[in-house]
Protein backbone atom coordinates (compact mmCIF):
# COMPACT_ATOMS: atom_id res chain seq x y z
CA UNK A 1 0.00 0.00 0.00
CA UNK A 2 2.89 2.36 0.75
CA UNK A 3 4.50 1.60 -2.60
CA UNK A 4 1.38 2.22 -4.68
CA UNK A 5 0.45 5.29 -2.64
CA UNK A 6 3.21 7.14 -4.46
CA UNK A 7 1.52 6.39 -7.80
CA UNK A 8 -1.82 7.52 -6.38
CA UNK A 9 -0.14 10.81 -5.46
CA UNK A 10 1.15 11.25 -9.02
CA UNK A 11 4.67 9.81 -8.86
CA UNK A 12 5.51 7.73 -11.95
CA UNK A 13 9.27 7.59 -11.44
CA UNK A 14 9.97 4.02 -10.27
CA UNK A 15 13.11 5.08 -8.41
CA UNK A 16 10.95 7.15 -6.02
CA UNK A 17 8.36 4.45 -5.24
CA UNK A 18 9.13 2.69 -1.98
CA UNK A 19 7.78 1.63 1.39
CA UNK A 20 9.07 0.51 4.78
CA UNK A 21 10.11 -2.84 3.29
CA UNK A 22 12.21 -1.22 0.57
CA UNK A 23 11.82 0.03 -3.01
CA UNK A 24 9.14 -1.16 -5.41
CA UNK A 25 10.57 -4.18 -7.29
CA UNK A 26 7.53 -5.50 -9.20
CA UNK A 27 6.32 -4.64 -12.72
CA UNK A 28 3.45 -2.31 -13.56
CA UNK A 29 0.66 -4.89 -13.29
CA UNK A 30 1.40 -5.14 -9.58
CA UNK A 31 0.97 -1.39 -9.22
CA UNK A 32 -2.41 -1.33 -10.97
CA UNK A 33 -3.68 -4.36 -9.06
CA UNK A 34 -2.73 -3.08 -5.63
CA UNK A 35 -3.87 0.44 -6.49
CA UNK A 36 -7.31 -1.06 -7.08
CA UNK A 37 -7.07 -2.84 -3.72
CA UNK A 38 -5.91 0.44 -2.17
CA UNK A 39 -9.22 2.08 -3.06
CA UNK A 40 -11.39 -0.98 -2.38
CA UNK A 41 -9.99 -1.32 1.15
CA UNK A 42 -10.32 2.33 2.22
CA UNK A 43 -6.72 3.24 1.39
CA UNK A 44 -5.41 -0.05 2.71
CA UNK A 45 -7.01 0.25 6.13
CA UNK A 46 -9.78 -2.35 5.79
CA UNK A 47 -7.65 -5.47 6.13
CA UNK A 48 -10.65 -7.75 6.70
CA UNK A 49 -12.11 -6.82 3.30
CA UNK A 50 -8.72 -7.45 1.69
CA UNK A 51 -8.72 -10.91 3.27
CA UNK A 52 -12.15 -11.65 1.82
CA UNK A 53 -10.91 -10.55 -1.61
CA UNK A 54 -7.90 -12.86 -1.34
CA UNK A 55 -10.17 -15.65 -0.16
CA UNK A 56 -12.04 -15.18 -3.43
CA UNK A 57 -8.73 -15.28 -5.33
CA UNK A 58 -7.93 -18.56 -3.55
CA UNK A 59 -11.26 -20.10 -4.54
CA UNK A 60 -10.89 -18.98 -8.16
CA UNK A 61 -7.38 -20.47 -8.22
CA UNK A 62 -8.70 -23.78 -6.88
CA UNK A 63 -11.43 -23.83 -9.54
CA UNK A 64 -8.86 -23.23 -12.29
CA UNK A 65 -6.51 -25.91 -10.92
CA UNK A 66 -9.36 -28.39 -10.50
CA UNK A 67 -10.39 -27.76 -14.11
CA UNK A 68 -6.85 -28.51 -15.26
CA UNK A 69 -6.79 -31.76 -13.29
CA UNK A 70 -10.30 -32.74 -14.38
CA UNK A 71 -9.43 -32.23 -18.02
CA UNK A 72 -6.05 -33.98 -17.88
CA UNK A 73 -7.24 -36.91 -15.70
CA UNK A 74 -3.71 -37.44 -14.47
CA UNK A 75 -4.16 -37.64 -10.70
CA UNK A 76 -6.68 -39.57 -8.60
CA UNK A 77 -9.62 -37.53 -7.27
CA UNK A 78 -8.59 -37.91 -3.63
CA UNK A 79 -5.55 -35.72 -4.29
CA UNK A 80 -7.88 -32.76 -4.74
CA UNK A 81 -8.47 -32.98 -0.99
CA UNK A 82 -4.74 -32.58 -0.46
CA UNK A 83 -4.67 -29.52 -2.70
CA UNK A 84 -7.41 -27.62 -0.90
CA UNK A 85 -7.31 -28.87 2.69
CA UNK A 86 -3.84 -29.85 3.84
CA UNK A 87 -1.53 -26.84 3.59
CA UNK A 88 -1.47 -24.42 6.50
CA UNK A 89 1.27 -22.41 4.80
CA UNK A 90 -0.66 -21.91 1.55
CA UNK A 91 -3.79 -20.80 3.39
CA UNK A 92 -1.65 -18.34 5.34
CA UNK A 93 -0.09 -16.94 2.17
CA UNK A 94 -3.50 -16.33 0.62
CA UNK A 95 -5.70 -14.99 3.40
CA UNK A 96 -3.26 -13.69 6.03
CA UNK A 97 -0.19 -12.40 4.19
CA UNK A 98 -1.96 -11.02 1.09
CA UNK A 99 1.08 -11.34 -1.20
CA UNK A 100 1.06 -10.70 -4.93
CA UNK A 101 2.36 -14.23 -5.63
CA UNK A 102 -1.11 -15.87 -5.41
CA UNK A 103 -2.60 -13.30 -7.79
CA UNK A 104 0.14 -13.87 -10.35
CA UNK A 105 -0.40 -17.64 -10.12
CA UNK A 106 -4.15 -17.23 -10.57
CA UNK A 107 -3.58 -15.46 -13.89
CA UNK A 108 -1.04 -18.11 -14.91
CA UNK A 109 -3.62 -20.87 -14.32
CA UNK A 110 -6.12 -18.80 -16.33
CA UNK A 111 -3.57 -18.72 -19.16
CA UNK A 112 -2.89 -22.47 -18.94
CA UNK A 113 -6.60 -23.23 -19.15
CA UNK A 114 -6.86 -21.03 -22.23
CA UNK A 115 -3.85 -22.67 -23.88
CA UNK A 116 -5.43 -26.07 -23.27
CA UNK A 117 -8.53 -24.83 -25.10
CA UNK A 118 -6.51 -23.62 -28.11
CA UNK A 119 -7.09 -19.95 -27.21
CA UNK A 120 -3.47 -18.93 -27.68
CA UNK A 121 -3.86 -15.18 -28.18
CA UNK A 122 -6.02 -14.69 -25.10
CA UNK A 123 -3.81 -17.09 -23.18
CA UNK A 124 -0.76 -14.97 -24.06
CA UNK A 125 -2.56 -11.88 -22.76
CA UNK A 126 -3.27 -13.56 -19.42
CA UNK A 127 0.25 -14.97 -19.26
CA UNK A 128 1.83 -11.58 -19.89
CA UNK A 129 -0.41 -9.94 -17.31
CA UNK A 130 0.69 -12.58 -14.78
CA UNK A 131 4.32 -11.68 -15.54
CA UNK A 132 3.47 -8.02 -14.96
CA UNK A 133 2.38 -8.88 -11.42
CA UNK A 134 5.44 -10.98 -10.54
CA UNK A 135 8.38 -12.20 -12.59
CA UNK A 136 8.42 -15.76 -11.23
CA UNK A 137 5.90 -16.54 -14.00
CA UNK A 138 8.86 -16.40 -16.39
CA UNK A 139 10.03 -19.75 -14.98
CA UNK A 140 7.61 -21.52 -17.35
CA UNK A 141 8.72 -19.39 -20.32
CA UNK A 142 11.21 -21.92 -21.79
CA UNK A 143 8.53 -24.62 -22.03
CA UNK A 144 5.93 -22.13 -23.23
CA UNK A 145 8.28 -20.97 -25.99
CA UNK A 146 8.60 -24.56 -27.19
CA UNK A 147 4.81 -24.86 -27.01
CA UNK A 148 4.44 -21.75 -29.18
CA UNK A 149 6.88 -23.14 -31.77
CA UNK A 150 5.27 -26.60 -31.80
CA UNK A 151 1.68 -25.38 -32.08
CA UNK A 152 1.92 -22.00 -33.82
CA UNK A 153 4.97 -22.28 -36.06
CA UNK A 154 7.62 -19.57 -36.29
CA UNK A 155 5.29 -16.85 -37.56
CA UNK A 156 2.69 -17.66 -34.93
CA UNK A 157 5.39 -17.72 -32.25
CA UNK A 158 6.51 -14.23 -33.20
CA UNK A 159 2.87 -13.15 -33.04
CA UNK A 160 2.41 -14.56 -29.53
CA UNK A 161 5.69 -13.07 -28.31
CA UNK A 162 4.61 -9.71 -29.74
CA UNK A 163 1.39 -9.91 -27.76
CA UNK A 164 3.32 -10.65 -24.56
CA UNK A 165 5.85 -7.87 -25.17
CA UNK A 166 3.21 -5.40 -26.34
CA UNK A 167 1.19 -5.81 -23.16
CA UNK A 168 4.30 -5.23 -21.04
CA UNK A 169 5.03 -2.01 -22.92
CA UNK A 170 1.42 -0.88 -22.67
CA UNK A 171 1.20 -1.51 -18.92
CA UNK A 172 4.58 0.05 -18.25
CA UNK A 173 4.10 3.05 -20.57
CA UNK A 174 3.50 5.71 -17.84
CA UNK A 175 6.62 4.57 -15.97
CA UNK A 176 8.69 4.19 -19.15
CA UNK A 177 7.82 7.73 -20.19
CA UNK A 178 8.76 9.10 -16.77
CA UNK A 179 12.01 7.19 -16.19
CA UNK A 180 12.54 4.17 -18.47
CA UNK A 181 15.87 3.10 -16.92
CA UNK A 182 14.50 3.12 -13.37
CA UNK A 183 11.44 1.11 -14.41
CA UNK A 184 13.34 -1.56 -16.34
CA UNK A 185 16.07 -1.95 -13.72
CA UNK A 186 13.65 -1.79 -10.82
CA UNK A 187 10.81 -4.02 -12.00
CA UNK A 188 12.83 -6.58 -14.01
CA UNK A 189 15.97 -6.76 -11.88
CA UNK A 190 17.32 -10.28 -12.42
CA UNK A 191 20.39 -9.60 -10.28
CA UNK A 192 18.66 -8.67 -7.06
CA UNK A 193 20.30 -10.16 -3.94
CA UNK A 194 17.90 -11.60 -1.36
CA UNK A 195 18.27 -11.44 2.41
CA UNK A 196 19.79 -14.59 3.92
CA UNK A 197 17.53 -14.42 6.98
CA UNK A 198 14.43 -15.29 4.91
CA UNK A 199 15.79 -18.15 2.82
CA UNK A 200 13.92 -21.43 2.95
CA UNK A 201 16.15 -23.47 0.64
CA UNK A 202 19.78 -22.44 1.36
CA UNK A 203 19.93 -22.24 5.16
CA UNK A 204 22.74 -24.81 5.32
CA UNK A 205 25.09 -22.46 3.44
CA UNK A 206 27.06 -19.63 5.00
CA UNK A 207 25.83 -16.12 4.28
CA UNK A 208 29.09 -15.38 2.44
CA UNK A 209 28.42 -18.20 -0.03
CA UNK A 210 24.72 -17.32 -0.28
CA UNK A 211 25.38 -13.76 -1.51
CA UNK A 212 28.45 -14.60 -3.62
CA UNK A 213 27.95 -13.88 -7.36
CA UNK A 214 29.73 -17.13 -8.22
CA UNK A 215 27.02 -19.10 -6.41
CA UNK A 216 24.32 -17.28 -8.36
CA UNK A 217 26.08 -17.95 -11.68
CA UNK A 218 26.49 -21.63 -10.80
CA UNK A 219 22.77 -21.96 -10.12
CA UNK A 220 21.98 -20.24 -13.43
CA UNK A 221 24.29 -22.60 -15.35
CA UNK A 222 22.73 -25.66 -13.69
CA UNK A 223 19.24 -24.27 -14.38
CA UNK A 224 19.96 -23.72 -18.07
CA UNK A 225 21.72 -27.07 -18.36
CA UNK A 226 18.77 -28.99 -16.94
CA UNK A 227 16.35 -27.13 -19.19
CA UNK A 228 18.51 -28.12 -22.16
CA UNK A 229 18.40 -31.79 -21.11
CA UNK A 230 14.60 -31.76 -20.93
CA UNK A 231 14.07 -29.61 -24.04
CA UNK A 232 14.12 -32.44 -26.59
CA UNK A 233 11.48 -34.67 -24.92
CA UNK A 234 9.40 -31.59 -24.11
CA UNK A 235 9.37 -30.57 -27.76
CA UNK A 236 8.34 -34.08 -28.76
CA UNK A 237 5.42 -33.98 -26.30
CA UNK A 238 4.38 -30.57 -27.55
CA UNK A 239 4.47 -31.54 -31.23
CA UNK A 240 2.21 -34.48 -30.36
CA UNK A 241 0.00 -32.08 -28.42
CA UNK A 242 -0.27 -29.83 -31.48
CA UNK A 243 -1.40 -32.78 -33.62
CA UNK A 244 -3.88 -34.19 -31.10
CA UNK A 245 -5.32 -31.00 -29.56
CA UNK A 246 -7.94 -30.57 -32.35
CA UNK A 247 -9.47 -33.92 -31.32
CA UNK A 248 -10.75 -32.29 -28.13
CA UNK A 249 -9.77 -35.27 -25.98
CA UNK A 250 -8.99 -33.93 -22.50
CA UNK A 251 -6.08 -36.20 -21.64
CA UNK A 252 -4.13 -34.80 -24.59
CA UNK A 253 -3.47 -31.79 -22.34
CA UNK A 254 -1.01 -33.96 -20.40
CA UNK A 255 1.41 -33.47 -23.28
CA UNK A 256 1.27 -29.71 -22.67
CA UNK A 257 1.09 -29.63 -18.87
CA UNK A 258 4.10 -31.81 -18.10
CA UNK A 259 6.67 -29.52 -19.83
CA UNK A 260 5.08 -26.39 -18.32
CA UNK A 261 4.98 -27.73 -14.77
CA UNK A 262 8.43 -29.33 -15.00
CA UNK A 263 10.03 -26.10 -16.24
CA UNK A 264 8.47 -24.31 -13.29
CA UNK A 265 9.79 -26.92 -10.83
CA UNK A 266 13.31 -26.70 -12.26
CA UNK A 267 13.20 -22.93 -11.84
CA UNK A 268 12.07 -23.27 -8.22
CA UNK A 269 14.71 -25.92 -7.48
CA UNK A 270 17.54 -23.67 -8.70
CA UNK A 271 16.25 -20.39 -7.28
CA UNK A 272 18.84 -18.25 -5.54
CA UNK A 273 16.46 -18.04 -2.62
CA UNK A 274 12.96 -19.18 -1.79
CA UNK A 275 10.86 -17.16 0.63
CA UNK A 276 7.82 -18.60 2.35
CA UNK A 277 5.31 -16.99 0.00
CA UNK A 278 7.05 -18.63 -2.96
CA UNK A 279 5.50 -21.96 -1.99
CA UNK A 280 2.45 -21.09 -4.10
CA UNK A 281 4.68 -20.96 -7.18
CA UNK A 282 4.45 -24.74 -7.46
CA UNK A 283 2.26 -26.09 -4.65
CA UNK A 284 -0.76 -26.83 -6.85
CA UNK A 285 1.39 -28.57 -9.49
CA UNK A 286 3.18 -30.98 -7.12
CA UNK A 287 0.56 -33.78 -7.27
CA UNK A 288 0.63 -33.68 -11.07
CA UNK A 289 4.42 -33.85 -11.16
CA UNK A 290 4.60 -36.69 -8.63
CA UNK A 291 1.97 -38.70 -10.49
CA UNK A 292 4.17 -38.33 -13.56
CA UNK A 293 7.01 -40.20 -11.81
CA UNK A 294 7.44 -43.99 -11.50
CA UNK A 295 7.35 -43.87 -7.69
CA UNK A 296 4.87 -45.75 -5.51
CA UNK A 297 1.87 -43.93 -4.11
CA UNK A 298 3.34 -44.03 -0.60
CA UNK A 299 6.61 -42.45 -1.70
CA UNK A 300 4.71 -39.76 -3.59
CA UNK A 301 2.66 -38.95 -0.49
CA UNK A 302 5.78 -38.97 1.69
CA UNK A 303 7.49 -36.47 -0.62
CA UNK A 304 4.44 -34.20 -0.50
CA UNK A 305 4.38 -34.42 3.30
CA UNK A 306 8.08 -33.66 3.67
CA UNK A 307 7.83 -30.67 1.32
CA UNK A 308 4.91 -29.35 3.36
CA UNK A 309 6.90 -29.83 6.57
CA UNK A 310 9.89 -27.97 5.12
CA UNK A 311 7.77 -24.99 4.13
CA UNK A 312 6.13 -24.92 7.56
CA UNK A 313 9.44 -24.89 9.45
CA UNK A 314 10.08 -21.35 10.63
CA UNK A 315 12.77 -20.24 10.74
CA UNK A 316 14.22 -22.70 8.26
CA UNK A 317 16.95 -25.04 9.51
CA UNK A 318 19.86 -26.90 7.94
CA UNK A 319 17.72 -30.05 7.93
CA UNK A 320 14.56 -28.46 6.46
CA UNK A 321 16.52 -26.79 3.64
CA UNK A 322 18.43 -29.97 2.83
CA UNK A 323 15.29 -32.11 2.84
CA UNK A 324 13.55 -29.67 0.50
CA UNK A 325 16.38 -30.08 -2.00
CA UNK A 326 16.26 -33.87 -1.64
CA UNK A 327 12.54 -33.82 -2.48
CA UNK A 328 13.11 -31.57 -5.49
CA UNK A 329 15.90 -33.85 -6.77
CA UNK A 330 13.71 -36.94 -6.32
CA UNK A 331 10.87 -35.40 -8.34
CA UNK A 332 13.17 -34.16 -11.11
CA UNK A 333 14.92 -37.54 -11.29
CA UNK A 334 11.56 -39.31 -11.47
CA UNK A 335 10.51 -37.04 -14.33
CA UNK A 336 13.87 -37.52 -16.03
CA UNK A 337 13.52 -41.30 -15.84
CA UNK A 338 10.23 -41.02 -17.75
CA UNK A 339 11.37 -38.48 -20.31
CA UNK A 340 10.91 -41.05 -23.10
CA UNK A 341 7.45 -42.43 -22.26
CA UNK A 342 5.32 -44.50 -24.58
CA UNK A 343 2.28 -45.40 -22.56
CA UNK A 344 3.20 -43.61 -19.32
CA UNK A 345 1.84 -40.24 -20.42
CA UNK A 346 -1.76 -41.40 -20.23
CA UNK A 347 -4.48 -41.75 -17.67
CA UNK A 348 -3.09 -43.12 -14.42
CA UNK A 349 -3.35 -46.87 -14.08
CA UNK A 350 -5.67 -48.49 -11.60
CA UNK A 351 -2.63 -49.17 -9.45
CA UNK A 352 -1.95 -45.41 -9.25
CA UNK A 353 -5.53 -44.72 -8.26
Amino acid sequence: MQEVEGVVNGTWDYSKLKGDTGPLVYPAGFVYLFTMLYYLTNYGKNIRLAQYIFCGIYLVTLALVFRIYHKSRKIPPYMLIFICCTSYRVHSIYVLRLFNDPVAMMFLYFAINLFMEDCWMLGSVFYSFAVSIKMNILLVAPALLLAYIATQGMYGTLKQLSICAGLQILLGAPFLISNPVAYILGSFNLGRVFLFEWTVNWRFLSEEVFVHPGFHISLLVLHIGLLAIFAKPWFRYLKSFAKLQPTGVGIVSQLFLLPIFTANLIGVAFSRSLHYQFYVWYFHTLPYLLWSTPYSIWLRLCILGIIEMCWNTFPSTYASSAMLHVCHVLIIYGLFSRRHPTKDLTIGSKKDM
